[in-house]
């Protein structure tokens, strides 16, 4: 390899290091049943906080459906969370098997 093509890969992992560092810090959003569950998580997966409309539910008697309702509002927040990583690093990756 070339120093020239050498300095590309550095310039482009330091940029795909930033790129990632600043997705983890972004905060995302996700809900579920009319936003009656809302959760909020970092880019690095890790819950932040989650807001149930307890007006919503007559406990015990809805406990299955709260806990689906939390589990959708979870799950639709990874996949926003998924979505955006693809975007942001994809371009980084694009053509490497095995990388996002």
């Amino acid at each position: 390899m070339n120093q020239n093509m050498i300095k590309k890969l550095q310039q482009m992992q330091k940029e795909m290091k930033e790129a990632q560092e600043q997705l983890e810090k972004s905060i995302f959003y996700g809900q579920a049943g009319g936003q009656t569950v809302e959760v909020e998580f970092n880019g690095a997966k890790e819950m932040q906080s989650i807001n149930i409309n307890r007006e919503a539910f007559e406990l015990p008697d809805d406990y299955d459906m709260l806990e689906d309702t939390i589990i959708a509002a979870v799950n639709d927040c990874m996949k926003k969370i998924d979505e955006e990583t693809q975007e942001t690093l994809g371009k980084y990756t694009q053509g490497m098997p095995g990388m996002f």
